[in-house]
């Protein structure tokens, strides 16, 4: 018998009554340190107390205005995003996903009303993750992710990560966008180096190509930076942003250059919740303290920190760990073999919550604000959790 909630997921046999920054706290008692942070979503921890002072006030004015009508609060939103980022103008949707559905319409409409309606293809690639919708994973383009769904969206093109010769040869007078994510995020935390971005850039600018940039899970301060690929200082047309924007609250946000959004005209696109009240007084009190240079020094200071602990401590299990990688506080700390029995090994035995990943990883995403303390309990609990594992024989 099928139960009640879509089994989609294959869940952990916890239940969570009570969330406290890095914390959360199981029905039965037990607690557990959260280095996962939602999927990297919690960016400023659980229950934080802004973030609920900002969310009961504004609860007790408005929640919900359709967006037939001006919503004050959101034209104060896009205008902080704009004058941090290359953007000239924000769509604010409720999730990644959504992101992804609005970046594919503008670019390939941008061509269209440039003249080239044939100029719809889009160059993605292995390993990316975009979203569930139809749109989104077409772009994704994985067996595990398209099998079963039938017919997909048509018009992407995938190549293998890094290959750069299979990149030029892609982009064709069919191209619309190249859509890529800077640091992958399911993929295993795989960091496209700061050269390759720039090598992108020029590419699409050498063609024509809108130059799309997924920063779902790196953005938002989580690699020190507001957005990652201010690391490379390169710009997108389009740029994807979710998880961490809302710090716990549904929200994502389209950002885009006036030329790149010029397509997007009334009737074009819409939400009946997007950038609701609600939602943007949650992104504002994140906003507040993320888009702040002094915060974004330390979230570099504590990655650096973190990474190079984790670094000292895999050399001990050399049979279990072969790599960091990642910028900030999205480390991915690369396995010998697949990871997510480890994972579950910690969460079980030692209270750790970690994330698993593509290439053999499991994903570093604390809150944004982790102490030194709670780092320190992170390695006396990672430790503990690689002492005591067993590696599980192949049937």
């Amino acid at each position: 018998m099928i139960p009640s909630v879509l089994p989609t997921y294959n869940r952990a046999p916890l239940s969570f009554v009570k969330g406290e920054g890095a914390w959360l706290f199981e029905a039965d008692g037990r607690r557990f340190l959260d280095l996962g942070a939602g999927i990297a979503v919690n960016a400023l921890g659980h229950a934080n107390p802004d973030l609920v002072k900002t969310l009961t006030e504004q609860a007790e004015r408005l929640w919900h205005v359709s967006n037939i009508y001006k919503i004050p609060e959101q034209e104060k939103l896009a205008n902080l995003l704009i004058d941090k980022t290359f953007a000239d103008t924000v769509f604010f949707t409720n999730s990644g996903t959504e992101t992804a559905e609005l970046a594919i319409k503008m670019a390939r409409k941008y061509h269209y009303d440039k003249g080239h309606p044939d100029r719809t293809d889009i160059v993605a690639f292995e390993g990316a993750f975009h979203g569930r919708s139809t749109g989104a994973i077409a772009a994704a383009g994985s067996e595990k992710m398209v099998k079963g769904f039938g017919p997909l969206m048509p018009g992407f093109v995938h190549l293998k990560w890094g290959d750069h010769d299979a990149l030029k040869a892609a982009i064709t007078e069919k191209t619309c966008a190249v859509i890529i994510e800077p640091i992958q995020g399911e993929g295993g935390i795989r960091p496209v180096p700061d050269q390759c971005l720039k090598g992108l850039r020029e590419l699409c600018d050498a063609t024509g190509t809108l130059l799309i940039f997924d920063e779902v899970q790196c953005g938002m301060g989580r690699t020190g930076r507001l957005f990652a690929h201010e690391w490379a200082n390169v710009t997108p047309d389009i740029m994807m942003v979710a998880k961490g924007i809302g710090g716990g609250f549904p929200l994502g946000a389209v950002l885009a250059t006036e030329d790149a959004a010029s397509g997007m005209v009334a009737g074009t696109h819409g939400s009946t919740y997007g950038g609701n009240p609600f939602a943007m007084a949650a992104c504002q009190a994140v906003w507040d303290v993320v888009a702040n240079e002094e915060f974004l020094t330390q979230v570099r200071a504590t990655g650096e920190k973190l990474r190079s602990t984790l670094e000292q401590f895999i050399g001990n299990y050399p049979d279990l760990f072969t790599g960091v990688r990642g910028k900030g506080l999205m480390l991915g700390v690369m396995m010998t073999h697949e990871t997510r029995a480890f994972v579950a090994h910690l969460r079980d035995n030692h209270g750790l919550l970690l994330v698993a990943a593509g290439d053999n990883t499991f994903r570093v995403l604390p809150p944004l604000n982790i102490t030194d303390t709670e780092i320190q309990i992170f390695m006396e609990k990672l430790s503990a959790g690689a002492a005591s594992y067993q590696v599980p024989q192949a049937a």
